[in-house]
């Protein structure tokens, strides 16, 4: 019935490998552009910034529109940590039926759901007979723009 698998294969576990890039001292603004500045900042670890629990942390890139509400969409890598507790209102990456699917955890009275970020995707509310397995929590989304 919920035809948005998230996976086109396995997940792939993101080491903490460094990977440097250079951080500029300054910010970039989204309003109106300011005055050039040097960019002679230090240089940053993207799998520090990335990576809490390198033994419990995967990459999956995404299938399908769910999540877009949140900023998460068709292509997108996202960044899963397995040592953290979910609670509600935490995107989580959930197995239901053998399927994975990225959604929002809610939690009313002990009345669990997943929530996606599109209006046109139902709630998955998990049968009497379903097991619901929390995955993992998503801890960032990687897009890429070119």
């Amino acid at each position: 019935m919920y035809s948005h698998r998230l996976l086109s294969g396995l997940p792939v576990q993101l080491t903490a490998s460094p990977v440097a890039l250079p951080l500029a001292d300054c910010s970039v603004r989204a309003g109106f552009p300011s005055p050039a500045e040097d960019f002679s900042g230090k240089r940053l670890d993207i799998a520090e910034l990335l990576v809490e629990h390198p033994q419990a942390t995967f990459l999956l890139r995404v299938a399908g529109p769910s999540m877009r509400e949140y900023g998460i969409d068709d292509g997108d890598l996202i960044v899963v940590d397995r040592a953290l507790r979910a609670r509600h209102g935490s995107i989580v990456v959930a197995v239901l039926d053998n399927d994975f699917t990225v959604k929002v955890l809610y939690n009313a009275g002990g009345n669990f759901r997943l929530r996606a970020g599109n209006p046109t995707y139902p709630d998955i509310v998990p049968k009497e007979n379903q097991e619901l397995e929390i995955w993992g929590v998503v801890k960032s989304c990687i897009k890429r723009f070119a």
